[in-house]
């Protein structure tokens, strides 16, 4: 089954280009299913590029799902345009005001890891509606720097800064082999990475969270609530073939002190076209969330959620 997106949002057109079935919401109207209502909190400034990644893996699996596009109230986008914000994104004051419920939230990262989580200029709107989700979502899945500041609002764990960006494509093991969000991935699997800050296990294991995946070069990459209603990824399954190239070259170009994406160009020659090899577990690791972690869990009445 697809996913239910407006009509009019950029990613349709690019994803239905790569045979990707997404349903406007004129045609969903008309199928008598109750869909899994997902909001995705999109903190990157690349709006659009975020957008079509994760509808893209949303969309792989039987499940109809209705995405919903969230805001931080008082935050204005410098790299996105007003009028696509104004189309499709609710702001977050609105959704905690309305009350709405849903079935999973999805919390994107942002690049904002080396200041001080109350110096984000949305922090306190991002800390209300993470309070909001504990009796109006049931499952909540938080990548890159929105898994920084979910562990820390809703466990107290800190973040590290690391000495050099963590960059590249990097081998990850699995720590907890029957978990379900697990299933189908090999042993290692590999995930970009792209961050400043990382999560050591020593921090979170105390607390009754499980570290799920990782590396001693990552740190814990994949960590779950003890109940399972929230994740926390510090790596980037969606990312595209060339994210990391473009992120790459961007740094460069601003006269950086980075080093290459490692594991990612052939002989890491950052000449050369880059070697994708995450894709299967991105789509495999989204279908387990939705599946596992959403559908087989949240009440089928929104409202019993809390």
């Amino acid at each position: 089954m697809p996913v239910n997106v407006p009509s009019g949002l950029p990613a349709i057109d690019i994803l239905r280009k790569e045979s990707v079935f997404l349903m406007t919401e004129e045609r969903a109207l008309h199928q008598d299913i109750r869909p899994l209502k997902i909001a995705i909190v999109n903190l990157m400034p690349t709006k659009i590029a975020t957008e079509t990644q994760l509808l893209r893996l949303l969309s792989n699996t039987p499940l109809q799902v209705q995405a919903s596009l969230i805001s931080m109230a008082g935050h204005q986008s410098k790299n996105t345009a007003a009028s696509h914000m104004d189309a499709f994104y609710v702001d977050s004051r609105e959704v905690r005001k309305q009350g709405l419920r849903f079935d999973g939230l999805i919390v994107t990262g942002a690049p904002v890891e080396t200041l001080p989580f109350d110096e984000v200029d949305y922090w306190d709107e991002l800390a209300a509606l993470f309070e909001w989700s504990r009796s109006h979502v049931y499952q909540s899945l938080f990548i890159c720097w929105g898994a920084n500041a979910g562990l820390w609002h809703f466990y107290g764990v800190k973040k590290h800064l690391l000495e050099q960006k963590l960059s590249g494509v990097y081998p990850m093991n699995i720590y907890e082999p029957a978990d379900q969000l697990l299933l189908g991935l090999d042993d290692p699997f590999f995930m970009p990475q792209s961050r400043y800050a990382t999560v050591l296990p020593e921090d979170v294991h105390p607390l009754g969270l499980t570290v799920l995946a990782g590396s001693a070069e990552a740190g814990a990459v994949i960590t779950a609530s003890p109940n399972r209603r929230r994740v926390f990824v510090t790596g980037h399954l969606e990312y595209e073939a060339d994210t990391l190239d473009k992120e790459y070259q961007r740094d460069v170009k601003a006269g950086l002190s980075i080093a290459v994406p490692l594991n990612y160009y052939p002989d890491n020659d950052s000449t050369q076209a880059p070697l994708v090899r995450w894709r299967t577990y991105a789509h495999q690791f989204f279908a387990n969330w939705l599946n596992y972690y959403v559908y087989q869990e949240t009440p089928y009445k929104l409202e019993e959620i809390g």
